[in-house]
């Protein structure tokens, strides 16, 4: 009688079998916990009741379910320009693309929306609101996002790399946007519904400020009408003027070009000629109002082979500007004669006010900061004779000038004041 009481006793050993959820038989093989915003949702939310319910190819992966299924409204993100990145392609094309038709796949595609993950965590069942360093995974170095927190490219030497590292990638520090010092984040301005809507961002500057007019700048109309806001109060760009891309034919770059080699395709190498930090100059956005730009880029390109350069060293292939807007803001403004009366601010540079001597360099531009044989892409320079009447120094001018000086040499003496 001693086998059936050891069946008995393990069989009170066992525990008692309970009906199980979907949610506990899918746990008994696939061990992972969800987090983020989605902790609360049963897998049969994402992955259906059954496998034939999974749709191939989706947003997550191969077994969940699209994620506009539940989140519609943000089906323009995969469809806007943070996907196709259209602008960016029509520039290679024109450009760099002449010369190396995979140029843009080898060199560009990485920072690319695929889909939701690549902004919401690379883990589907830990999917979250992005942080700022998702938004500076792709929006860093000369790619405007990072100049909001101070940080501005560094040569790409590899002497330069070191100081302050941030993502991987050493920068110089900068004064960063007053809107960052307070604390405030990407999307504060650029939420999901005006991503989705392939907008830039979902506020402006007057949706929160209502300029002082007692200010003496605002006091004047056409600064009032004719400038963007951060036109005055961008407190610096980074600027890259020309872009070189080498090429090797045999895949191997030479030890002897000390370069960064994280930043292109293996065959590559890339360096500019100037990198600024400075107030940037001053065009023409598309909405035909005054803006910074700086070179969209001046793109540049060798081919070296085993036996020496390949075709024109140093081909100039496009020399495009662009409006755009520095996330540098910072309170107060330049002086007046930061733009009045400073042609090079405007891409008018006198010839015999040249320090970098392009032309003789062989870059195909007499000067970086002289309009002519370059162009706005989503705008216009500024009309020499319109800076030319804008540079006269009338009773208005001189009045206003003053009154500046005034103001700032008050407020140095109440500071010193004990």
């Amino acid at each position: 009688m001693i086998v059936p009481l050891i069946v008995v006793l393990l069989a009170l050993l066992l525990p008692i079998a309970t009906p199980s959820s979907a949610e506990d038989d899918c746990r008994i093989c696939h061990r992972v916990d969800v987090r983020g915003t989605h902790a609360d949702l049963a897998c049969a939310d994402c992955h259906g009741e059954d496998a034939g319910q999974r749709p191939p190819g989706a947003a997550l992966s191969a077994t969940a379910i699209y994620c506009q299924q539940c989140h519609p409204d943000t089906l323009g993100v995969l469809h806007g320009p943070m996907a196709h990145r259209q602008a960016e392609q029509d520039f290679v094309e024109r450009s760099w693309g002449q010369a190396d038709p995979d140029f843009y796949q080898n060199n560009c595609a990485q920072c690319h929306v695929s889909n939701c993950m690549d902004c919401h965590g690379l883990d589907g069942h830990e999917i979250a609101r992005p942080a700022k360093e998702d938004c500076h995974a792709c929006h860093r170095g000369y790619y405007v996002g990072a100049d909001y927190y101070g940080y501005a490219p560094r040569e790409d030497a590899q002497r330069y790399q070191r100081g302050l590292n941030y993502g991987g990638e050493h920068y110089l520090k900068m004064r960063p946007d007053v809107h960052g010092r307070a604390g405030m984040e990407c999307g504060d301005c650029h939420d999901m519904s005006s991503l989705a809507q392939g907008q830039v961002a979902s506020h402006t500057c007057r949706d929160c400020h209502e300029p002082d007019l007692e200010v003496i700048e605002h006091g004047i109309a056409a600064h009032m009408q004719k400038l963007e806001c951060y036109a005055c109060h961008s407190g610096w760009a980074p600027q890259e003027y020309a872009t070189f891309f080498i090429r090797f034919t045999e895949g191997e770059v030479p030890d002897y070009f000390v370069l960064r080699r994280d930043q292109t395709a293996p065959d590559y190498v890339r360096s500019a000629y100037l990198r600024f930090q400075n107030l940037p100059p001053l065009g023409i956005n598309e909405r035909g109002m005054v803006s910074p730009i700086r070179p969209q880029f001046q793109a540049y390109f060798s081919e070296i082979s085993p036996e020496g350069p390949v075709g024109e060293p140093n081909r100039k292939l496009a020399a495009q500007w662009k409006a755009f807007f520095p996330h540098t803001i910072q309170r107060g403004t330049p002086m007046c004669d930061e733009c009045h009366d400073n042609p090079q601010r405007f891409l008018l540079q006198n010839p015999e006010d040249r320090i970098y001597r392009t032309d003789e360099d062989g870059l195909g531009l007499e000067s970086f900061w002289m309009q002519e044989g370059q162009t706005v892409v989503n705008g216009s320079f500024y009309d020499a004779a319109r800076f030319e009447r804008m540079s006269r120094r009338d009773s208005e001018y001189v009045k206003a000038y003053v009154e500046k000086w005034k103001n700032l040499a008050e407020g140095v003496d109440a500071s010193s004041q004990p």
